[in-house]
């Protein structure tokens, strides 16, 4: 009996202790290899007197995160110029870039908006797609079944050097 509690607590101890162990290497191999998967692409596009610069982090599992600002032209009668900041995140499936859009508008409304994009890659080029878009639940959304314009979207994102 005595030896049969002497095995336990050597047993328990001995994975109490192995359990403790730090994983240093561990976390280092997998966090520069999160880091190494993680790809940063930028974009610029330029449409009379509108731009927008999209920046975009394609992780190793597909999902894609970044920053979106569209800047447009001041126009006869406005007070300031619009500008549209936010953040992006989404997946591609198949060509397509989809995300979601959430922003300020403005300097002066800063209401925060959301808006589903498409982006159509083109070789290493993106084309934002106009399409019909449907809300719910607060959550705005293309209307399923409803085809997607690339060819009428204003913004043809160029691939450039990110800053």
């Amino acid at each position: 009996m005595k030896n049969l509690i002497y095995f336990i607590s050597f047993l328990t101890s001995g994975i109490l202790f192995s359990c403790n162990q730090p994983q240093y290497n561990a976390d280092q191999t997998a966090d520069s290899t999160l880091k190494a998967a993680i790809k940063d692409q930028c974009y610029r596009a330029i449409s009379e007197a509108d731009t927008a610069n999209l920046t975009i982090r394609t992780a190793a599992d597909g999902k894609v995160t970044g920053e979106l600002e569209m800047r447009y032209g001041l126009k006869p009668n406005a007070v300031e110029r619009v500008i549209n900041n936010g953040k992006v995140d989404g997946s591609f499936r198949g060509d397509t870039l989809f995300l979601n859009y959430l922003y300020t508008s403005g300097a002066l409304n800063r209401t925060l908006y959301q808006n589903p994009l498409a982006l159509l890659k083109d070789g290493e080029k993106l084309a934002l797609g106009v399409g019909e878009i449907e809300t719910s639940v607060g959550r705005s959304y293309f209307v399923k079944n409803k085809p997607i314009d690339f060819g009428k979207g204003r913004f043809k994102f160029n691939p450039t050097e990110c800053k």
